[in-house]
C-alpha cells in the first residue's frame, strides 16, 4: 500500500523574512482559518479555497535551500494543517536543527488541549505568538499587533528575546518585478493595509502578516 504523499496548502512564502521573528526567517503563510478576526491583516488567506498544495518534501528542500536563521510560520491559521506542518517540521530537522517560530489564533493554553497533530505540532515550536488580533487593544509591539497577544518562548533557544526591548520589529516593504507593492511585518497602526493600497493607488495591495 502506497502512503500518500504528505501536503500543504500554501498562501505565500517568502525566502527571506527579517521582521517575523528573531534573525533572517524563511517564511511560510498557509492558506485557510477557521478563525475570523475582525481587521484580520491577511483576509484573503482566510477561505480554505484558495492557495496553492504544495508537497512537503519540496517545500522542505526549498526552506533548507534558503532558510538562515529559522523558519516562520503564519497564515491562515497553521494549526489547522497541523500534521502537514509537524511533517515538514520533522523532515527539515532531518537535516538541518532550524528555530520554528509559529504564529496563532489560537492561545497557548487550548492548543495544550488540542488534538494529537496540534499538541505535537506545538512541542516542535520555538516562539509562539498566540491569540486572535483585537483591533481594539492594537499596540505597536515586537511581532505581535494587540495587547492580548503573547509571545511565548517554548524552548532555550531563543530565551534571550525575553531580555529585548518589546519593540515594533519594523515593516520589510519591496517593490516587484510588475511593480507591486508587497510588505511583511505587524503593522504599527490598524488600517495600515487600506492606507497603503491608496497611498499607492493599487486595487489590491499584497500583504503578510
Amino acid at each position: 500500500m502506497t502512503t500518500p504523499t504528505a501536503e500543504l496548502l500554501v498562501a505565500e512564502t517568502h525566502r527571506s523574512c527579517r521582521v517575523l521573528g528573531p534573525g533572517d526567517r524563511y517564511g511560510l503563510w498557509v492558506q485557510g482559518c477557521p478563525l475570523r478576526c475582525a481587521g484580520c491583516v491577511s483576509p484573503q488567506w482566510l477561505p480554505s479555497t484558495g492557495g496553492e498544495r504544495v508537497a512537503v518534501d519540496a517545500l522542505a528542500r526549498e526552506i533548507l535551500e534558503f532558510a538562515v536563521d529559522g523558519l516562520t510560520v503564519s497564515g491562515g491559521e497553521p494549526f489547522a494543517q497541523a500534521a502537514g506542518l509537524v511533517a515538514l517540521i520533522h523532515q527539515i530537522r532531518d537535516d538541518r536543527d532550524l528555530s520554528v517560530c509559529c504564529y496563532t489564533g489560537y492561545t497557548l493554553e487550548g492548543l495544550r488541549r488540542g488534538d494529537p497533530a496540534q499538541r505535537e505540532l506545538l512541542g516542535l515550536v520555538d516562539l509562539l505568538i498566540d491569540g486572535p488580533y483585537v483591533s481594539s487593544r492594537h499596540a505597536p509591539l515586537r511581532w505581535r499587533a494587540s495587547t492580548n497577544q503573547r509571545l511565548h518562548v517554548l524552548s532555550d533557544r531563543h530565551l534571550d528575546v525575553l531580555a529585548e526591548p518589546d519593540d515594533p520589529a519594523g515593516l520589510q516593504i519591496e517593490i516587484g518585478p510588475g511593480g507591486d507593492v508587497q510588505w511583511l511585518g505587524v503593522p504599527h497602526t490598524p488600517g495600515f493595509r487600506e492606507a497603503l493600497a491608496g497611498a499607492a493607488g493599487l486595487v489590491e495591495a499584497r500583504d503578510r502578516r
